[in-house]
């Protein structure tokens, strides 16, 4: 027999197992001590609102038999070594869930990678921190795990209508993460972990019979009879399937020129670009933990979101903090050498004295008249110069210009910053000299809304840093609403972040599995009867 009780903890209360387990059972008026009795946390959120931070808990009382869910172990994948195969470009969240739901359902699934394999892929981000020198196939954004293996492992979504969220999280728990992910309102994994479990589910593709090929670029695509065949890789080896998944990612702006070349039907779409805001984590906890000091052992490092609507020349558009990193870092994350791109990222143990978030701007196309001539690839280009210019803003290096925040909205370049997290270091500048003046005015704005909403957050002890640019892809691939085919071109099948249907890991993924049971069923329909 199992039984579900909801309770309010204190953090000491909810994070101790032996104190929460001994509560858990007085709340049920079980005895403590009581045999063949089982209690375990489903679901667990931190309300921070209140002057008291208080932990609401879903716990699962269990009596004479096993809890729900435990023992989650690897799904047993069919052998499909000499199945018929499909071709999945990019091996990110999106491409590495397609690979596996496309074994799945007995289908061969040849999995291509420009960049390196998650572990040969450390040098190359070492490279960037230590020499600010940029891989443009191996990077922050580029290989295997896509951009999200070293960035911050953030398991949230709200796109509940895309996929089954826990069948997500549970094979992420198969392939090595732990079961908090299953409990937490905002589960993590943390960069530390995630190469692992990256790694781990590479080997459940070759071990069930499927290709995942490393340092393999693709430079075209094999078109027969409006029909998507296959691509051609930069050694010019061609690779055939029964239909192409295309999960690139929001930065490979080649594979767009190559879609827009090929006269492929793309769309520019909006999408957001402002900077990455530095705080002590200290701060944070402060300001949202009610606490004079330290936020104690039981607490996490604590986050925030936030938006504010702002008006310029008579226009609105959104501000927001996005990939909010608590205890974590600021990363490079350029995909070519004269550029500066700057994401975060947190480990799993979120121990770091900083905090930092993305604070972007939406960015419709109207907001770009001048880069009307570049068609779809407008807000692409105009992503590209913002960030050649913070590029030269910083001494042409991976050096990313920075402003105190307090001296951004007083129009004031900085005399020196602050320590930061951000390895290839910094340089002081005028922030707005580097943001077009309809971003930076609404940043400005912005701000000092922030300010009202979280006493401390506007202070000279915090740092903006740019550019914060790929929050998304400026680029949409269109695909059929109900299908997930391309409206046009047969068998291409626009997948995830850089096709404009994802935005993060969960998603990603779970569009992944989407697509590849929508390509199977149309095309090799006799196996996706089978599951």
């Amino acid at each position: 027999m199992r039984k579900e009780i909801n309770l309010t903890l204190r953090p000491e209360e909810a994070f101790q197992p032996e104190v929460f387990e001994s509560l858990v059972l007085r709340r049920a008026n079980v005895p403590l001590g009581a045999s063949h009795v089982s209690v375990r946390p489903l679901k667990r959120s931190i309300d921070a609102r209140g002057r008291q931070v208080k932990v609401n808990i879903t716990a699962e009382i269990c009596f004479d038999e096993s809890p729900t869910g435990t023992g989650i172990h690897k799904f047993p994948y069919p052998d499909v070594s000499a199945a018929e195969q499909i071709v999945i470009v990019g091996a990110g969240p999106a491409g590495l869930f397609a690979a596996l739901r496309a074994i799945e359902l007995g289908v061969k699934p040849i999995l291509i990678e420009r960049g390196q394999d998650v572990r040969a892929r450390r040098r190359d981000l070492a490279a960037i921190n230590k020499d600010h020198i940029v891989n443009p196939e191996s990077n922050y954004c580029f290989g295997e795990g896509g951009a999200g293996t070293y960035s911050d492992g953030k398991l949230y979504t709200r796109s509940k209508k895309r996929g089954d969220i826990r069948r997500i999280m549970e094979n992420l728990v198969a392939h090595g993460a732990t079961e908090d992910i299953l409990v937490d309102a905002h589960p993590h994994i943390g960069t530390n972990k995630l190469p692992k479990l990256v790694a781990e589910l590479r080997e459940s593709i070759l071990q069930a019979g499927g290709e995942v090929l490393f340092n393999t670029k693709v430079v075209d695509f094999i078109i027969e009879h409006d029909h998507l065949v296959g691509v051609v890789t930069q050694s010019g080896e061609k690779i055939k399937g029964h239909g192409v998944i295309l999960a690139t990612g929001h930065s490979a702006r080649d594979i767009f020129h190559l879609l827009h070349q090929k006269e492929i039907l793309i769309e520019a779409k909006p999408f957001a670009l402002g900077v990455r805001i530095e705080h002590a984590q200290h701060l944070i906890d402060k300001i949202q933990y009610h606490c004079q000091s330290d936020r104690g052992p039981f607490l996490p490092a604590s986050s925030y979101s936030l938006v504010q609507q702002t008006i310029y020349k008579g226009i609105q558009r959104g501000v927001f903090s996005f990939c909010m990193c608590p205890g974590g870092f600021i990363v490079p994350a350029a995909t070519s050498q004269e550029e500066v791109v700057v994401n975060g990222m947190s480990p799993s143990r979120r121990d770091s004295r900083f905090a930092n978030s993305g604070m972007v701007v939406a960015v419709e196309l109207e907001d770009l008249p001048g880069y009307q001539s570049y068609g779809p690839l407008a807000a692409m280009m105009f992503q590209s110069d913002i960030e050649h210019k913070a590029w030269e803003a910083g001494g042409k290096s991976q050096v990313a210009p920075a402003q105190r925040m307090l001296d951004f909205v007083n129009h004031k370049v900085s005399e020196n910053l602050l320590e930061t997290s951000y390895q290839p270091g910094l340089k002081s500048v005028d922030m707005h000299s580097v943001l077009p003046e309809f971003i930076s005015s609404r940043l400005k704005e912005a701000f000092r809304s922030f300010g009202k909403k979280m006493n401390g957050y506007l202070t000279n002890d915090a740092q903006i840093i740019g550019v914060e640019s790929r929050t998304s892809s400026p680029v949409r691939v269109p695909r059929d609403r109900e299908t997930f085919e391309h409206p046009e071109l047969k068998r291409l099948y626009p997948c995830g972040e850089g096709a404009g249907y994802a935005g993060g890991i969960v998603s990603a993924a779970m569009d992944g599995e989407r697509c590849a049971e929508m390509l199977i069923a149309k095309y090799l329909p006799a196996r996706s009867e089978l599951k």
